[in-house]
């Protein structure tokens, strides 16, 4: 007897939404980091190789200290992230939701106590700026990781270059479906909207406030969104 495919479970609405809100505070923090902490990027790791890379050959304004220490902290995040998911314990999905987001905002929120008093836009890269990125891309390693096991299609909550590919090759110009649009839609929305409020934020009230508002939403939208019915139907 021949056995049926298996069928992707739909994503349940507030999982989604909880997704989309992290995609936004992934922009509120590169927003951040790039403004405030010379041009490197917390979650995108691939522009900090690049970046990387041009400090390597030489090029001016690239230094090489804040991108290995964006890359090695968001190592560090995300191993820690692996270690902690295959822990036993309770199956339950939204309960590691919540431990999740508790780790990720007390490292955001030791970033912004850290950020307190530093001045915001244009910054010196000095001990402090390194703490607050090695802080921030831990916390960003930490969720691409767990958020990587709930393998949910176009909703990384960090990058968008896969959300954006499909985007145009699965539409109706390219002779697609557009599956999955309203996901992929959000999630590029919600990192520009994110990434328009988190530069507002640094340009007119600083680092610290971004970060620890950012740390905000993070715990908040969490608990908000975990603690849905919905949410205790889910197993890990």
């Amino acid at each position: 007897m021949e056995s049926k495919p298996a069928v992707p479970l739909k994503t349940p609405a507030p999982l989604f939404r909880l997704l989309l809100l992290l995609s936004a505070t992934t922009g509120m923090l590169d927003a951040a980091s790039i403004l405030c902490l010379g041009k490197v990027f917390t979650a995108n790791m691939t522009g900090n190789v690049v970046f990387l890379a041009f400090s390597a050959a030489g090029a001016p304004g690239f230094s090489p200290l804040p991108y290995l220490t964006a890359l090695g902290a968001f190592i560090v995040g995300a191993t820690i992230a692996g270690r902690i998911w295959r822990m036993p314990g309770s199956h339950m999905l939204r309960h590691w939701l919540i431990v999740a987001a508790v780790i990720e905002t007390v490292l955001l929120l030791l970033a912004g106590i850290t950020a307190i008093g530093l001045q915001g836009y244009g910054s010196a890269f000095d001990w402090r700026s390194c703490s607050i990125l090695a802080l921030t891309s831990g916390a960003m390693g930490f969720r691409n990781a767990i958020v990587r096991q709930l393998k949910v299609p176009d909703l990384t909550t960090t990058v968008l270059t896969l959300t954006i590919t499909g985007l145009a090759s699965d539409s109706p110009l390219a002779a697609g479906s557009a599956p999955n649009l309203p996901a992929r839609l959000g999630a590029v929305g919600m990192i520009f909207g994110g990434a328009v409020i988190g530069a507002l934020l640094v340009l007119h009230t600083g680092l610290a406030t971004t970060l620890l508002v950012t740390a905000g939403l993070v715990l908040c939208g969490t608990l908000v969104f975990a603690r849905h019915p919905q949410m205790a139907e889910m197993q890990r």
